[in-house]
């Protein structure tokens, strides 16, 4: 069976999760994985020289578990992994997958049928995650010894390696705006792929 497989990427606090859900409600016969739920426990975070838990590595995340969820949806597309907006038989069944590092991971370079990485500038960014809790949460000083740099280090790798089109979002829109831009372009994106099928 044809599946399309869509990756929302990009800055932490960017709305990559708010967007993957909002797109979900519109498109049918779509399911979302998102790559926060994959997070290894806290005991198998490494530490910086100052003390800062690594969590905005590729290194602190199971991806091999990632990767099986994926490919178990891939297996079985009408069969989701979770909560699905509602479409017909006849849908191409559609994948969301939403994350901060997903193309930085190389066993998903093959995957994508489109790709999104939502950008938000650092004073932006800074205050939307002030006012986000986390588990563990962030001590001072580590958005900027931490996480802004490595959102640079990673965004600076995607746009040096990647070979496919990547769509750059302004994080900064509405929800609204960001969810009419990015359905419009899907649906567009899907009625090529089916007409790849079609004189397949």
């Amino acid at each position: 069976m044809k599946t399309f497989v869509i990756g929302i990427g990009g800055v932490t606090n960017g709305g990559k999760t708010t967007l993957a859900k909002n797109l979900q409600k519109f498109l049918p016969n779509c399911s979302v994985i998102s790559q926060d739920h994959f997070f290894k426990p806290e005991s198998e975070i490494e530490t910086d020289k100052n003390g800062f838990l690594q969590y905005d590595v590729l290194e602190a995340l199971n991806m091999e578990q990632m990767m099986s969820a994926i490919s178990c949806w891939m297996e079985s597309p009408g069969h989701p992994v979770g909560p699905t907006g509602q479409g017909s038989a006849g849908d191409i069944p559609i994948l969301i997958i939403e994350g901060f590092l997903l193309f930085n991971y190389k066993p998903l370079d093959t995957i994508w049928n489109r790709s999104y990485f939502l950008t938000i500038p650092y004073e932006e960014c800074k205050k939307r995650r002030s006012t986000r809790v986390y588990e563990p949460p962030d001590p001072p000083g580590y958005f900027d010894s931490h996480v802004w740099p490595m959102y640079l280090k990673h965004r600076q790798e995607v746009e040096d390696d990647v070979t496919w089109e990547i769509v750059y979002l302004d994080g900064t829109k509405s929800e609204e705006a960001l969810v009419s831009q990015v359905y419009e372009d899907v649906i567009q994106e899907l009625a090529k792929h089916k007409g790849l099928q079609e004189t397949a």
